[in-house]
């Protein structure tokens, strides 16, 4: 059985070493998820670029996009730390779960958004006429449509990267749904 490692400090470059630096500076420790991508020379800093880039999209929203496409890729370490990001940001427990089974109930805007974010997710890119309509009458436009799908394929690379490696989850795991 192949067995993934997440590396340390030691292991990575020196670049990897400096960004780790700053993750421990700013998050207060180096969350496995990003220490995996250490594992490759550019991989971390494009990551984080991707990541970090700006957007026409609230905080908020993006944790609903983040949310509802972990749960569809099954990947419980984003479930995780989405999960806590999302209280960071204001969502309750109970909110969080609507998230993840599709809905919003407590938000109309967000419930458009949860539901267009699954539909792209779940029929890769082609999003249901139904879903991009209701999208665009909840005030979202066209910038904000790239702006979810961008989102959409950064958490697709970290879901994908933690479904084929598998290491340790290091924030309190999501209830499973």
């Amino acid at each position: 059985m192949t067995r993934f490692n997440v590396p340390a400090r030691g292991d990575v470059s020196e670049n990897n070493q400096a960004i780790f630096d700053n993750l421990n500076k700013g998050l207060g420790f180096v969350p496995n998820l990003y220490a995996y991508f250490a594992k490759n020379e550019t991989a971390l800093g494009d990551y984080l670029t991707l990541q970090n880039r700006k957007s026409t999209l609230k905080t908020k929203e993006r944790e609903v996009i983040n949310l509802i496409t972990s749960q569809i890729n099954g990947c419980r370490y984003c479930q995780s730390a989405h999960t806590a990001l999302g209280k960071m940001n204001g969502f309750t427990d109970d909110q969080i779960i609507e998230l993840r089974k599709g809905s919003a109930s407590f938000d109309t805007k967000l419930d458009a958004l949860v539901k267009f974010t699954a539909s792209i997710v779940e029929n890769k890119g082609r999003a249901t006429q139904e879903s991009k309509e209701a999208f665009f009458d909840a005030g979202y436009t066209e910038a904000n449509l790239i702006d979810v799908v961008m989102v959409v394929g950064d958490k697709i690379i970290s879901n994908y990267i933690h479904n084929l490696a598998d290491f340790k989850i290091d924030f309190p795991l999501a209830q499973e749904l």
